[in-house]
């Protein structure tokens, strides 16, 4: 059904509705009337036929009196006796007023007796319709003798209520013609309001159906003041904001499209249910994916149990480290993937997965030349390195006298000891780097360790007059370790604070249980280092200042701390450095107490 049929409907029963209450209405309210007016007027009446029959007892024949009453009012006289019996009738003469029945118990007779005034509404057996009946007690003139018989004590006027079904038949007549006309004045209205309103709604749906063909443009016309026009505004300004929201969104996916479409990292995007939403191009290339597979879950598309793993991790909710991963497609080349869970809507009670592919190819194989140059270059100086150092060692055996071909010698012998030991510590970093470095794990007393540390470098530490001492707390005897490895870290941190501290001070080695760790501790009293160059005196070749250059002199290769980091790390372990108190350097090494963790940190290296 049409908007416009069903407002001219609504209009229509409103209508009919309205004209036939007031219909009703004015039905009622007319037979109220008339019958009031009527009673009022036969209550007169009936007491002006008393004043008469009372003024004229003793002069005539009661029933002729009562027919001379009736033709002057209009209305059937009746005369009832004190005991009931009609004496006189308008309506009946004869044999049929002595036929009549008894009033005495008649309503208006009996109301009259008790009240002065007696009203009555019923229908009359005698009449065969409805009457109203008005009885007043009479009053006669003279003395009751004068009256033969049973004298007359009530008046009583009676009159047919057809006049008011007749009025009333009139009244609706009229009330129906003025309902057709007002009914046929409403429909032409309703329809002429329908049209319109239907043509307004019209224009706003055609407005609507121009949105919904994706032309927002704003229309023309003016929509009025009323509630309508106010729906059509805000629709209007509802559609012209979201047009604004989609050109920014559309501009926004077409930015991000261009970003990921020049990528050369693959981007995967999945959602809470693990189905995929968008992937760029170097994504497909690299899994081997295709549009169609746009909103199939990642299980059926991703062959890769790496790759898999990543994005289920990231669903779960986790930031999953990276991993290397060779894919089938592309098996001369290396990737790392990295996942990480992400909220796709503002209202997602779970997040989905972004799953990120890094081409680390070249990388590798950068990194992997500067490995092999490194130990290629380091291995290519040890020879003649060597050479160097026997020919010096074998001159200086023969040169006599202190003059200065043997100070020459000298020095000669220090720098080449010095390269020797930078060749060696740096193949030693290239094996590490190349995960080449195997761990040899065993139950390694710390007591034993710190006193073998100590004699391998008792030359230099009674040369610069430092106090070594040594404290092991219970339950940190042991630590399972690599022991070669171990000594050379923990020789790596005491050869590195003897060169960077005052001569005569203490050097103190100790080692203490913490939890499930193992911390072996060396502490100076030298200058200290600065907060902002604590983290970075383990990178390779790092000087804090000039000052702490004097290393370099004494034949330290500046490689010492990066080789103590990565073999620490190799043991599953940490490094800190923090500052003494009272001044000076404390180096922390944290093991793990019996080698917990340690299978993980040998497989991270490999």
């Amino acid at each position: 059904m049409r908007f416009r049929t069903r407002v001219f409907a609504a209009s229509l029963i409103v209508t009919g509705v309205t004209l036939a209450v007031a219909t009703g209405l004015v039905a009622w309210s007319v037979r109220a009337q008339t019958l009031d007016r009527m009673q009022r007027q036969l209550v007169a009446e009936t007491r002006l036929a008393a004043r008469l029959v009372a003024l004229r007892s003793g002069t005539g024949n009661l029933d002729e009196e009562t027919d001379a009453i009736a033709a002057l009012v209009g209305a059937r006289v009746t005369l009832v006796a004190a005991s009931g019996r009609v004496i006189g009738d308008s309506t009946e003469s004869g044999p049929g007023l002595a036929a009549l029945e008894n009033h005495a118990a008649r309503p208006e007779i009996v109301q009259a007796r008790q009240t002065g005034l007696g009203i009555a509404r019923r229908y009359s057996a005698t009449v065969r319709y409805d009457m109203l009946y008005v009885a007043v007690p009479l009053t006669l003139a003279g003395s009751d003798a004068q009256v033969a018989g049973d004298p007359p004590a009530f008046v009583r006027l009676a009159l047919p209520l057809t006049e008011v079904q007749q009025q009333l038949r009139l009244v609706g007549r009229s009330a129906l013609t003025a309902a057709a006309a007002g009914l046929a004045t409403a429909l032409l209205i309703a329809w002429v309001m329908s049209i319109l309103l239907s043509r307004r709604v019209d224009a706003i749906a055609a407005v609507a159906r121009r949105y919904a063909a994706g032309d927002l443009s704003r229309p023309g016309g003016d929509y009025g003041t009323d509630e309508i026009a106010t729906v059509a505004h805000v629709l209007d300004h509802s559609v012209q904001e979201l047009g604004q929201r989609l050109d920014e969104l559309a501009r926004d996916r077409a930015l991000m499209r261009a970003i990921l479409s020049g990528m050369i990292e693959g981007v995967v995007v999945v959602d809470a249910a693990g189905r995929l939403q968008l992937a760029n191009g170097a994504a497909r290339d690299m899994l081997g994916l295709s549009e169609r597979d746009t909103g199939r879950h990642y299980l059926e598309i991703v062959r890769h149990p790496g790759v898999a793993s990543q994005i289920g991790s990231a669903l779960d909710g986790h930031d999953a480290a990276g991993v290397e991963i060779i894919l089938n497609r592309n098996p001369d080349r290396t990737f790392v993937a990295r996942a990480a869970p992400v909220a796709l809507t503002k209202a997602a009670d779970q997040p989905g997965a972004i799953l990120v592919l890094y081409d680390v190819t070249d990388l590798k194989r950068a990194d992997r030349i500067r490995r092999d140059f490194v130990a290629n270059v380091s291995h290519e100086l040890r020879t003649p390195l060597t050479a160097i150092r026997g020919y010096v060692e074998a001159l200086l055996d023969e040169a006599p006298g202190e003059g200065s071909a043997r100070k020459f010698l000298d020095v000669i012998q220090r720098h080449a000891a010095r390269m020797e030991r930078l060749v060696r510590d740096l193949l030693r970093l290239a094996r590490l780097d190349a995960g080449q470095e195997t761990l040899d794990l065993a139950d390694c007393p710390v007591a034993p360790l710190f006193e073998n540390v100590q004699a391998d470098l008792a030359p230099l530490i009674e040369r610069r007059g430092h106090q070594v001492t040594t404290h092991v707390e219970p339950g940190a005897e042991a630590v399972r370790a690599d022991p070669a490895k171990l000594h050379d870290v923990i020789r790596n941190l005491v050869e590195n604070a003897v060169h960077h501290t005052p001569d005569g001070t203490k050097i103190r080695l100790s080692a203490e249980a913490n939890g499930e760790a193992i911390r072996l501790t060396v502490s100076d009293s030298g200058a200290g280092i600065p907060q902002n160059d604590r983290q970075r005196v383990f990178e390779r070749f790092y000087r804090v200042d000039k000052a702490r250059a004097r290393a370099a002199e004494e034949g330290g290769t500046g490689l010492g701390l990066a080789i103590v980091k990565h073999l620490v790390g190799l043991h599953g372990g940490r490094v800190d450095v923090s500052e003494r108190e009272g001044g000076g350097t404390v180096v922390t090494v944290t093991l793990p107490h019996r080698g917990h963790g340690l299978g993980d940190a040998v497989r991270a290296e490999h």
